[in-house]
């Protein structure tokens, strides 16, 4: 869900910049700053922008940067220079290199009072087209990062996978590990009138307690279904819940492991899965 976009523009003698960013978020959360005459235009600006971005903590910035001041405008000089020696002084403190600070005054909010808000319908449909333009970019930009982000959940989705399919070579050796520790338990006890039915009953009853073989199964749907959501748009949220389920069934594979080998995989399977998780968040 991270990102960022920016497109410029000119009509006339206005000269404006859109700038998008968007950070992870559940759902879409909007927040609008103008420097200029737009904010009258925030209602349709907001519409452009839940139509094109799903969700995210989105910052959008409407900044009117004209040739000079126009007979429509005027510059509040006081606050200009309150700005232009707040932000220099902070650059300076930061350490970094001077830059155009003017520029960065004049989108400063109330900077530049307009003593006209009369806006055409050309300069409307304009300003809509370049938000518009600007969440495109923004989408540009989660696509390529997007493309990143599905090459490492299906890397880590099959590394889960290639554990799993370990697990088999040792569960017959678990179970045998298990029955000659109780066995040997028994030969202990001094009292040796052990009820042999009842004892053969209560083993059966432990070892399928410890059986993993529901779990191994719904582990590797739920793999499937991740792999197969993943192609599917706007998938973020139900990603999540699957990444719960297949935690689920690898804390159980954990719980019932009782072999040394098998603990390793499931914990490189839950390495894996934390990894997923983070990742699940920047997606949509």
């Amino acid at each position: 869900m991270t990102g960022f976009g920016k497109t410029n523009g000119v009509l006339g003698t206005k000269k404006v910049s859109v700038e998008i960013r968007s950070l992870n978020s559940k759902s879409l959360d909007l927040n609008l700053k103008f420097n200029g005459p737009y904010k009258e235009l925030e209602s349709e600006i907001r519409k452009v922008i839940a139509e094109q971005l799903n969700r995210g903590k989105i910052d959008v910035g409407v900044y009117l940067e004209s040739s000079g001041v126009s007979e429509s405008g005027s510059i509040n000089t006081e606050l200009a220079k309150q700005y232009y020696q707040d932000i220099r002084a902070l650059n300076e403190q930061m350490g970094n290199q001077p830059t155009d600070y003017l520029s960065l005054v004049l989108k400063m909010p109330d900077v530049v009072n307009y003593q006209s808000n009369e806006i055409s319908d050309e300069e409307k449909e304009w300003v809509l087209q370049l938000v518009s333009d600007t969440c495109l970019a923004l989408t540009n930009f989660r696509k390529q990062e997007g493309e990143a982000i599905k090459e490492d959940l299906e890397n880590r989705i099959y590394a889960i996978r290639r554990d799993l399919l370990e697990i088999p070579k040792f569960e017959s050796e678990r179970i045998s590990t298990v029955k000659d520790r109780i066995q040997k338990g028994l030969k202990e006890l001094e009292n040796s009138s052990i009820d042999l039915n009842r004892l053969e009953q209560e083993m059966i009853f432990y070892i399928e307690k410890m059986d993993i073989s529901e779990e191994k199964i719904r582990l590797a749907n739920h793999l499937d279904y991740f792999i197969e959501t993943m192609s599917l748009p706007f998938s973020g949220k139900k990603l999540g819940f699957i990444a719960q389920e297949i935690g689920r069934e690898i804390n159980t594979l954990g719980s019932k492991s009782n072999h040394t080998e098998m603990q390793k995989l499931v914990v490189e399977m839950k390495d894996n899965l934390e990894k997923i998780k983070e990742q699940v968040l920047n997606t949509l």
